[in-house]
């Protein structure tokens, strides 16, 4: 198992609460891909769909026992909340908050890092999969 690893993830929902996905890719230090997680998760903000994302991909990285783990993002504002630039006012994104800061202590260090979404093309495409997908399965829900 390689000390660092890199997560790309994405949330999504089609109307802002709406139907939400997430989506993530864990890559090795080569980019070779090691997880790759993709879900509906029912109707959330769009700002929850980010959080609960980087929840998933973390449990799932907290497996991997990296040291390192980079964490990339195409919201700018989860990032710089991350980064403690931005104070969360939602009291359901604080909880989202305080709940990416336990599952961080499991690493030796994680940095945060936002890029534009086309730079975050994998995990956009699982969030949009998981979306389409819950369509085609519950078109209703």
């Amino acid at each position: 198992m390689k000390n660092e690893i890199t997560i790309y993830t994405d949330g999504g929902s089609r109307g802002n609460p709406g139907p939400a996905g997430i989506g993530y890719v864990i890559k090795d230090s080569d980019g070779n891909n090691l997880e790759i997680g993709s879900k509906f998760i029912g109707t959330k903000t769009n700002n929850e769909a980010e959080y609960l994302a980087l929840i998933s991909a973390l449990e799932q990285a907290k497996k991997l026992q990296p040291e390192k783990v980079n964490i990339i993002a195409d919201s700018e504002l989860m990032i710089k909340q991350l980064r403690k630039e931005y104070k969360v006012k939602q009291d359901h994104l604080k909880i989202l908050l305080e709940q990416v800061e336990t599952l961080s202590q499991n690493f030796s260090k994680i940095t945060y890092s936002h890029v534009k979404r086309e730079l975050n093309k994998e995990a956009d495409l699982l969030v949009n999969q998981a979306l389409d997908n819950q369509a085609i399965v519950n078109p209703a829900g």
